[in-house]
């Protein structure tokens, strides 16, 4: 039998042609394919403006570094999530204070949020950074309503979710990364993803001075524009005005990017599909503890399970070529966390959840008989 990974990419003749072509063209980065892929990204997620960049840990860098992030800052964040982030602080010099999450959405928790918040001084934190974990939209108009009294900036981590959303107070769908209750959000293009580049990464904003900023640091802090240059010596002259980095994406990867946008609605139906089977499949069964469900606007880049035995399940599927995998390993237990003061029993309700999730293939070319195939496994291991 062939293997069943957690997560796949799925790339087409059609993508296959896009690349092709703009390797032939004139340009292979920097050239028009870039800004093509970005007005169609913030198209797609209905933001004004969108920056694209190499990965989405250099979008967290630059986003943070927009936002002014330094050695006085103290940002509030998940444990629960791949650690850049929480390390897009760190590269700016910045704390990380970690809250903890919500056991039935996997989500960072508000009130845990505002229990830290309040625990401190007025005007000790300067941001949250809420993460849209597995594709499962945080409600940001509540986390822009709490940041809002505090005085605080949001930055939304959004690489599981686009074309997630959440349902505000007005009936509203609001889709991840649309700008109205963060001042940035970022999105990653890595083959897991439901966008794939390669690598790549996306910051999207409705704030103009953000979005330039943006481009400024993504080019090394250079600019070529003679409205914002200081000197002009002529058509060759550049100003690097700020210490920026070169995270540029390549425009072979933005035609890629362009050709997968194409399917991502054929492929947030597929997976939401995938979701509500394994939903169905396990809501009466006792040994899995809970589970990612079936859930209006998640976008269901993981189906997490939470299960009894994890260990041992994890390594029956392993030996039946179901490679299952876990997400995620709470930051504040690495080392590097460790030696900044952070200890096991910190973030409590996260560190249960750690001992129990699962995350089982979740990808659009899944097959039917495939996920028959997990199910069947994990019941079977059950059952023995």
């Amino acid at each position: 039998m062939n293997p069943i990974p957690y997560g796949r990419q799925f790339i087409s003749d059609e993508d296959i042609a896009a690349v092709v072509e703009t390797l032939r063209a004139d340009f292979l980065t920097q050239g028009p394919k870039i800004a093509e892929f970005e007005v169609a990204f913030a198209s797609y997620i209905g933001v004004k403006y969108a920056v694209a960049v190499s990965n989405g840990t250099a979008a967290l860098h630059l986003a943070a570094m927009a936002l002014n992030v330094n050695e006085y800052s103290n940002v509030i964040t998940t444990t629960i999530t791949f650690s850049a982030s929480a390390n897009c602080i760190r590269y700016c010099d910045g704390n990380v204070y970690f809250a903890d999450i919500d056991p039935d959405t996997y989500l960072l928790d508000i009130k845990k949020v505002e229990e830290l918040i309040l625990s401190k001084p007025a005007g000790f934190f300067t941001g949250i950074i809420p993460v849209d974990l597995a594709g499962r939209a945080v409600d940001l108009e509540q986390f822009k309503a709490l940041a809002d009294k505090h005085k605080l900036w949001i930055l939304e981590d959004a690489c599981h979710a686009p074309g997630g959303y959440f349902t505000d107070s007005n009936n509203k769908k609001q889709f991840c990364g649309n700008g109205q209750f963060a001042e940035l959000a970022i999105f990653s293009f890595h083959p897991v993803k439901h966008i794939a580049c390669g690598e790549g990464g996306m910051i999207t904003t409705n704030d103009e001075a953000l979005y330039k900023r943006l481009l400024l640091l993504r080019t090394h802090g250079i600019t070529k524009d003679p409205a914002l240059m200081h000197e002009n010596h002529g058509g060759w002259y550049y100003e690097m005005q700020e210490l920026g980095y070169n995270y540029r994406l390549t425009d072979f990867q933005a035609a890629l990017g362009l050709s997968q946008l194409k399917k991502a609605d054929a492929g947030l139906a597929r997976r939401r599909a995938i979701a509500l089977r394994y939903y169905e499949a396990f809501k009466d069964d006792s040994n899995v503890l809970s589970q990612s469900g079936s859930v209006e606007g998640h976008a269901y880049h993981l189906y997490i399970i939470q299960v009894n035995d994890r260990v041992g399940l994890y390594n029956y599927l392993r030996n039946n070529y179901i490679f299952a995998q876990v997400h995620y390993i709470p930051v504040h237990t690495m080392p590097y966390y460790k030696q900044l003061g952070w200890e096991k029993g910190d973030v409590p309700a996260a560190e249960e959840y750690y001992e129990h999730c699962l995350s089982l293939p979740m990808y659009p070319t899944l097959t039917d008989e495939e996920q028959e195939y997990v199910i069947a496994t994990i019941k079977k291991y059950y059952a023995l």
